[in-house]
């Protein structure tokens, strides 16, 4: 029996929606990560990128465990000496692009280099129920039906 490695013609990619209502943000970014890079299909090859298209809602509504909400910091620098600013979560999610909590927690699982990059266009992350991607007619996953801990209600 021969190994089989994908090429990039070959690969047929899948369109997925996921909702985050009500998901902790780490467990939902390794399901999305999982899916983005091909790994939970049989023909995953590791420098090819295989993964699907993935489409989450309702970023506004993730989780988080523990005192997290409160406490986890993200960093950026404006590129100028002395120009590192620190924002919490909380500040995240109820400023005006809560979507960049879900990016940044996928986009530290995935592989640096050009096909993460690459895998990471692949995404699409909408605060609100809407997105404007019916045409692709995305199947729905059901991420906190895997696991009874991917749900948080408080």
């Amino acid at each position: 029996m021969r190994t089989v490695s994908a090429k990039p013609a070959e690969v047929e990619k899948q369109w997925v929606v996921i909702d985050a209502t009500n998901l902790v943000v780490g467990r939902l970014a390794s399901q999305i990560a999982l899916r983005l890079r091909g790994k939970h299909l049989p023909i995953f090859t590791p420098h090819v990128d295989c993964g699907d298209n993935v489409i989450v809602i309702n970023a506004d509504k993730v989780k988080f465990t523990g005192r997290k909400y409160e406490q986890q910091t993200y960093y950026k620098h404006t590129g100028y000496p002395g120009g590192i600013k620190e924002r919490t979560a909380k500040q995240i999610l109820e400023g005006r692009f809560p979507e960049r909590v879900i990016e940044a927690a996928v986009k530290r699982m995935m592989p640096r280099g050009p096909l993460g990059r690459q895998q990471m266009r692949n995404l699409r992350v909408y605060a609100g129920a809407e997105h404007p991607h019916e045409a692709q007619q995305p199947t729905p996953v059901d991420i906190g039906a895997q696991n009874r801990k991917n749900v948080r209600d408080q």
